[in-house]
């Protein structure tokens, strides 16, 4: 819990996504400053209602060069599923201030839209336009290197997927995310190197003993290498973790690398039937 609030912490920090801009510096534009002050007004409705979404427009009206309103104007409709809109807003907020927004794109097109191409070169475009850390995700569960990583892992490239991962994760003051090591133990396990899956799976338990998929896929790794009686452990280490409430969830997507209680009943199921 103290490492899940540090990193919550850390990544508030390097996002400045959701920070409402200072109006203050758009004084000599007045219709900027108006511009901003509607945005300002916007955010306290409720997000994508009627008048928030009012508001946004006034703000686009008086200076259509103000990216922060495009892209709060967007979040409703990625969040509704209603892509076309959100995309027409949201490219119009990363032209206008690509530094700012394509990272937060990039990680849209990962985790809504499965769009790994996108993600990938938004990430890249990013990393070649600062000199500085690109940061976390939207959400704060991933450095955009391991966003980048992941996007290869989903794409099939697993070398260039694993690159990325151990080139982050090497790297000195590297902040460990919540579930980077679970996912470079999934990797490892679906090329067949179990015993590296094991240590990164087990490595992962240490970072953020919390995941009944972790147990899952060690189980699973065990299994693969004749283990019977960590696999049996392990697997159902899973189904305790996973009938507590531990295991990961987002209220609008599917997870990368998921695992669902009924992948665990089966997988005891098919362990009962050999023996």
């Amino acid at each position: 819990m103290k490492k899940y609030a540090l990193l919550c912490l850390f990544a508030l920090a390097t996002l400045q996504l959701y920070a409402p801009p200072n109006c203050e510096i758009y004084k000599t534009d007045k219709a900027c400053y108006q511009s901003c002050q509607e945005a300002m007004m916007a955010i306290r409705y409720r997000q994508g209602s009627f008048q928030s979404q009012q508001h946004f427009d006034r703000s686009i009206e008086l200076c259509p060069d103000f990216a922060y309103s495009y892209m709060e104007k967007a979040v409703p409709f990625l969040k509704r599923g209603a892509f076309i809109q959100w995309k027409k807003l949201i490219d119009k907020a990363v032209e206008l201030d690509p530094k700012e927004y394509l990272g937060y794109r990039g990680w849209c097109r990962l985790q809504f839209l499965r769009d790994y191409e996108g993600a990938i070169s938004d990430i890249e475009r990013l990393k070649a336009l600062v000199d500085y850390d690109i940061g976390f995700c939207q959400t704060g569960d991933y450095h955009l290197n391991i966003a980048l990583a992941l996007c290869y892992k989903e794409l099939g490239q697993l070398d260039k997927a694993r690159s990325l991962f151990e080139e982050y994760l090497q790297a000195e003051g590297a902040y460990v995310g919540l579930y980077d090591f679970y996912h470079l133990g999934v990797l490892e396990y679906e090329t067949g190197n179990y015993q590296t899956a094991i240590e990164h799976l087990t490595r992962q338990i240490r970072e953020n003993d919390y995941l009944g998929e972790t147990y899952y896929f060690l189980a699973l790794a065990h299994k693969a290498l004749g283990n019977e009686q960590e696999y049996l452990s392990h697997l159902k280490t899973a189904k305790v973790y996973y009938e507590t409430g531990k295991f990961r969830t987002d209220t609008y997507t599917e997870t990368i690398d998921k695992i669902y209680l009924t992948d665990i009943l089966e997988e005891l199921e098919r362990q009962a039937r050999s023996h």
